[in-house]
């Protein structure tokens, strides 16, 4: 359904640092890096899509964060919910939500929420039980 997202971000080697060790939590590996083009993306280990790509706006403005956008990237278990937010936190994220159970989406949903060092909203989440 999906072929890629696109994150806006306003520096290039900053924000590659901190999506790597992001997407290297949730197991998912480097699909290109383009510094030349500010522009990094993320698969799941063996295929082709959809990709997490960050990068400088195409058209030159400064990037913006918008209201109501959020990027949501599953996790395996809890435990990598629990470990990608302690992860993002000791980067610098700010916090929109710590790891717990969100049973008002569905009795399994457990997720995590963060603030990206540019501002744009992610979570990390699971949908499965605990066993």
């Amino acid at each position: 359904m999906i072929s890629h997202v696109f994150i806006g971000i306003t520096d290039h080697t900053r924000a590659h640092a901190f999506y790597s060790d992001i997407m290297n939590e949730l197991g998912y590996v480097l699909k290109f890096c383009y510094p030349d083009r500010s522009w990094s993306g993320w698969v799941e280990q063996g295929t082709a899509r959809p990709i997490v790509g960050i990068g400088k706006p195409f058209n030159g403005e400064a990037m913006s964060v918008g209201n109501g956008q959020m990027l949501a990237l599953l996790a395996k278990s809890r435990a990598v919910v629990d470990a990608t937010y302690a992860k993002a936190m000791a980067l610098g994220a700010t916090c929109e939500g710590a790891p717990g159970l969100r049973p008002h989406y569905h009795p399994n949903y457990y997720g995590a929420y963060f603030r990206d060092l540019d501002g744009n909203k992610i979570c990390i989440c699971c949908h499965e039980s605990e066993s």
